[in-house]
């Protein structure tokens, strides 16, 4: 096998030790994906982890807008969240920088959301967290971001297969 002529790597200047990645395979048509995504009554019931319930405060999803809300635990602990919609392209991506429900929150991080529609009627969703630093990275990984990533994707599965039924 020859050797390529360029050794800069693509991936050289990308921040993998800042990064969570999260996906899943969803039996539904990439449209059907992102509206769960897009629509304010339709992310309001399947998004978060299990056990978490959304209480929305203010709900504006298109560039610009914002999602504040609280996720409540089965035992009332509140998480408070604000999402800032920076990109919507419909139907293949969104990105939102997402964070705690106060100004200036020096954890908040950028989420990439792509939905990769299959030639069998399936589309990949991908979920890219990129934190502003590795050790920001490592505390939510363990906090359970990725095992609470999965089940928030299972919820949309479970969703999405609710509104094809319909």
């Amino acid at each position: 096998m020859g050797t390529s002529s360029n050794t800069e790597s693509a991936w050289r200047d990308w921040p993998l030790d800042r990064e969570i990645v999260i996906s899943r395979v969803i039996d539904a048509p990439r449209d059907l994906v992102y509206a769960a995504w897009s629509d304010p009554a339709q992310i309001q019931e399947w998004f978060g982890p299990e056990g978490m319930v959304i209480e929305t405060k203010e709900i504006d999803l298109k560039p610009g807008g914002v999602w504040r809300f609280d996720m409540v635990a089965d035992d009332g602990t509140r998480y408070s969240n604000r999402m800032v919609f920076l990109r919507m392209e419909a139907p293949l991506q969104i990105e939102v920088e997402h964070g705690s429900d106060e100004d200036n929150d020096p954890c908040k991080f950028r989420m990439l959301v792509t939905f990769d529609e299959q030639s069998n009627g399936k589309t990949v969703i991908t979920l890219r967290q990129m934190h502003p630093s590795r050790e920001q990275r490592e505390g939510t990984i363990g906090f359970g971001a990725v095992e609470y990533g999965g089940q928030t994707l299972e919820k949309l599965s479970r969703h999405v297969a609710k509104v094809r039924a319909r």
